[in-house]
Protein backbone atom coordinates (compact mmCIF):
# COMPACT_ATOMS: atom_id res chain seq x y z
CA UNK A 1 0.00 0.00 0.00
CA UNK A 2 1.35 3.63 -0.84
CA UNK A 3 0.29 7.11 -1.09
CA UNK A 4 1.43 8.94 -4.14
CA UNK A 5 1.85 12.60 -4.50
CA UNK A 6 3.59 14.72 -7.32
CA UNK A 7 3.25 18.57 -8.49
CA UNK A 8 2.76 19.42 -12.23
CA UNK A 9 3.56 16.69 -14.62
CA UNK A 10 4.11 13.98 -11.85
CA UNK A 11 0.98 14.74 -10.21
CA UNK A 12 -0.86 13.65 -13.49
CA UNK A 13 1.53 10.48 -13.57
CA UNK A 14 0.81 9.69 -9.76
CA UNK A 15 -3.46 10.68 -10.37
CA UNK A 16 -3.34 7.84 -13.37
CA UNK A 17 -0.99 5.27 -11.35
CA UNK A 18 -3.53 5.16 -8.09
CA UNK A 19 -6.74 5.11 -10.77
CA UNK A 20 -5.15 1.93 -12.63
CA UNK A 21 -3.78 0.60 -9.32
CA UNK A 22 -6.80 1.23 -6.59
CA UNK A 23 -6.26 -1.86 -4.38
CA UNK A 24 -2.69 -0.76 -3.89
CA UNK A 25 -2.90 2.98 -3.35
CA UNK A 26 -4.20 4.41 0.12
CA UNK A 27 -4.34 8.08 -1.27
CA UNK A 28 -2.65 10.76 -3.61
CA UNK A 29 -1.57 14.07 -2.62
CA UNK A 30 -1.17 16.24 -5.72
CA UNK A 31 0.23 20.58 -6.17
CA UNK A 32 -0.75 21.83 -9.35
CA UNK A 33 -1.49 18.66 -11.20
CA UNK A 34 -4.52 20.47 -13.53
CA UNK A 35 -7.20 17.83 -14.94
CA UNK A 36 -5.91 14.42 -16.68
CA UNK A 37 -7.38 15.08 -19.73
CA UNK A 38 -6.91 18.36 -21.52
CA UNK A 39 -8.81 17.75 -24.92
CA UNK A 40 -11.46 20.05 -23.94
CA UNK A 41 -9.30 23.30 -23.25
CA UNK A 42 -9.10 25.66 -26.03
CA UNK A 43 -5.32 25.43 -25.84
CA UNK A 44 -5.23 21.94 -26.76
CA UNK A 45 -7.76 22.29 -29.16
CA UNK A 46 -5.44 24.50 -31.31
CA UNK A 47 -2.27 22.49 -30.82
CA UNK A 48 -4.25 19.59 -31.98
CA UNK A 49 -5.19 21.71 -35.16
CA UNK A 50 -1.72 22.79 -35.70
CA UNK A 51 -0.66 18.97 -35.53
CA UNK A 52 -3.40 17.87 -38.02
CA UNK A 53 -2.45 20.71 -40.41
CA UNK A 54 1.32 19.15 -39.85
CA UNK A 55 0.35 15.63 -40.85
CA UNK A 56 -1.46 16.85 -44.11
CA UNK A 57 0.94 18.99 -45.49
CA UNK A 58 2.72 17.23 -49.02
CA UNK A 59 6.46 16.14 -48.30
CA UNK A 60 9.02 16.65 -50.88
CA UNK A 61 12.49 14.96 -50.83
CA UNK A 62 15.37 16.22 -52.75
CA UNK A 63 16.92 14.12 -55.46
CA UNK A 64 20.17 13.18 -53.88
CA UNK A 65 21.46 12.69 -58.04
Amino acid sequence: MATLGGHGFGAKVALATAINNMERVTGVINLDGGPLDHRFYESYQELASYVQVAKDMPVHTLDAN
